[in-house]
Formats: structure tokens, sequence, C-alpha cells
């Protein structure tokens, strides 16, 4: 089978498609990755270097700078980006498209096309901007492009129930919607102190993250944030309330504070699924999260939840001062993050390419969400 599979540098994104690719080529699948946005920073770089050894000519890598379809000059997103994706397209001869941006499951190829949801601006408004987004020409052309590539693509996948009943609340006329859980497959780095302290990852511009709720928090533990974006050069130092700024870390050094912290804190007010949480549960840390329906679906009972920052401070006490109730909190959410492997991601989507590749399907049925691969009844 031939993928071709379309990613950005920044955020979640970028992990899910590099498990992703890793797994297909492992399965003696062929992958086009073609990158968006801005331009990728070296280790991304180093790491398609890296495949391009292994496999040869089954994976091929391409950069283009043209924007994301929520980027402030949004005008020309899909004319720049099908025209990048086109000249790729004669040259790998794919079976199959799968978009990580909403725009391009309207792409005009012969091929199945296949859209994976990592969030969407009307659903972030409606938990970060509960008055609403003013109309703009911008906002109007954002619209369009999502809702031209969601009702001319064959499939939509979301990491979570909840951003797929969020997905159908905000579009009308989806494709056949599924549910496949995010998955992260990683070695965690060797720690020989792990401290009682907590870390979570998040800009305090990112209303998102909600980093700012911190403030509020009387925390008698460290508390350290680190910025999600990848590379880049960390700057001072500076406090929120208790907790310590970090700036940008690398992956490396980011998966190594996981690994010598005890909880991570998940504060997002709009999560579609979680990536941060996933890898640091993975290196050992017991998930403290803010109590919102997506975290709760991933996360189920093992992890402990909050509904603000006297709450938060009340949790880290009590996980602090009681060694038994945290280490089997970070038991838990291990055991709980272990079984979000990115085989059983791959496994989901491989089943799902096959599907697409073998009904293209007219007709679009719906039926009810299971974990793992599921259709998603609107």
């Amino acid at each position: 089978m031939r993928v071709l599979l379309t990613t950005e540098p920044s955020g979640g994104v970028w992990t899910f498609t590099t498990e992703l690719t890793g797994e297909l080529l492992q399965r003696g699948h062929a992958v086009a990755l073609v990158s968006l946005g801005c331009q990728p920073p070296h280790d991304q770089r180093a790491w398609c270097a890296a495949q391009n050894l292994t496999y040869g000519p089954s994976f091929q890598f391409t950069v283009s700078n043209v924007p994301l379809e929520w980027a402030e000059k949004n005008e020309f997103v899909f004319t720049q980006g099908a025209g990048v994706l086109s000249h790729v397209a004669r040259q790998f001869r794919p079976d199959l498209l799968h978009s990580n941006q909403f725009c391009f499951g309207a792409i005009s190829l012969d091929i199945p096309k296949l859209v994976t949801v990592h969030g969407d601006v009307l659903s972030w408004a409606s938990a970060c901007r509960p008055r609403g987004l003013g109309q703009s020409r911008w906002l109007q052309q954002y619209r369009l492009l999502v809702t031209q590539g969601l009702q001319l693509c064959d499939a939509v996948v979301s990491p979570t129930r909840w951003m797929a009943l969020e997905l159908a609340r905000h579009y009308n006329d989806l494709p056949p919607s599924y549910v496949i859980r995010h998955g992260r497959s990683l070695n965690p780095p060797e720690s020989r102190l792990r401290a009682v302290q907590a870390v979570t990852v998040g800009g305090l511009l990112d209303e998102a993250k909600n980093i700012e709720m911190l403030r509020a928090v009387n925390s008698p533990i460290p508390i350290h944030v680190a910025d999600e974006r990848q590379g880049g050069n960390p700057v001072a130092p500076r406090q929120v309330g208790h907790a310590i700024l970090l700036g940008a870390l690398p992956q490396s050094s980011l998966l190594a504070l996981f690994a010598r912290s005890s909880i991570y804190i998940a504060t997002s007010i709009y999560e579609p699924f979680g990536m941060a949480p996933l890898e640091a549960a993975l290196c050992g840390c017991a998930v403290v999260a803010n109590d919102i329906a997506s975290l709760r679906e991933v996360w189920g009972d093992d992890a402990q939840y909050f509904d603000g920052p006297r709450s938060l401070s009340t949790l880290l006490q009590q996980l602090s001062r009681d060694e038994r109730r945290l280490a089997e909190a970070r038991q838990r959410s291990f055991a709980r993050a272990s079984e979000l492997t990115a085989q059983r991601m791959t496994d989901g989507y491989e089943a799902l390419y096959r599907a697409l590749l073998a009904s293209r399907p007219g007709l679009r049925s719906q039926v009810d969400v299971r974990p793992g691969l599921a259709a998603h009844a609107a």
C-alpha cells in the first residue's frame, strides 16, 4: 500500500504522523510524507533522513511553506497546498491520501481520501471563547475550507468520541466518521532520581492549555511548565504563581523532564486527545487532569481529576503527602498509557485504509462508536 500523508511540524500532529509512518514502513507499506506550514526543525529533518536510509524509495519527504488553514492569511491555502500534493502524487502514485488538515479532503485525486481531526477552530472557540468569535473574512474562509474538505473526503477520523461529536455539532453532511485513539510507543529515558514534582506542557498564550490557572494554585511541590514547541531556544525561567516556566524544550529534554517528575498536570480546557499526558504517563508520571469530557474519555478511572485551582491545590497536597497513593496513581496512569500504542493505532488505520480501497464508499452508512476502529453515528 502506498500512502500520501500530510503533516505539520508543530504540536502533536508531527508526533502522530511519525508514529504512524514508522509503523506503516515496518509493515512493508510506502509513505510519502508532506510537511506543511513552517520549516521543520533539525531533529525532525534528521528523523526523516534516518527513514530514507532505512527504507530507501519506500519513504519520501517533502517540505512546503504553504500555510495551514487556520493561518491568518488563508485565502490560497487550498490551491497552493493542492498543487504541492498533486505534484507529489504524480511522482509517488499513492493508493490513498491521508490528510491531517481538513481542506485537502477536497483535492481532486482519483483515490480514497481520509482526514484525521486534531482539533478545529469552532470547537476550540466553544471551550475557550464562550462568547463566540466575531465574524471575519478569515473565519468565513476557514469555515469554507473545512466544510469542503469534510464533505468531499471519504472518511474522517477523530482520536476521541468527544471530538467526533463536536465535529458533528459544528458541521453538516459529514462522511462516515471513525474513532481511532492516538498511540505512542517510546523507550522512556532512564532517571536515577524521580522527584516529587509536577510538570505540564503549554504556552502562556495558548488559551486551550489554560496555564494561567496555575497562578491561583497553592502547590506544596514544584511545578515546571515546558512549552510544547519542539526545538528552539529556551527562554529565561519565569514564574506563574508557584510554577516555573522553562520555555521551549526539544523532545529529548522534555521526555527527560517527564522521567524526573512524578505528576503530569493536564490543565487544558480544550484537548481533543492530549499527546503530552500520554508521553508523561509512559515516562512514569501520574496524570492529574482537568475534569473535561475528552480527558475523561481517554483516561477513565486511571487519572486523578480536579475542577479548579483550589481542587488542584488539594489534590497535589494529598498526593505529595501520601507516598502509597502517589505510587498507585503512577501505576494506573502507566497501565492505561501502555494500552495506547502506536501498533494499536496503526492496526485501526491499516484496517480503515483497506476498507476504503476495497469499497470506495458510495452510500454513507453509519454505525456505533467503539474503541479502536469504529464509525460514529452523527
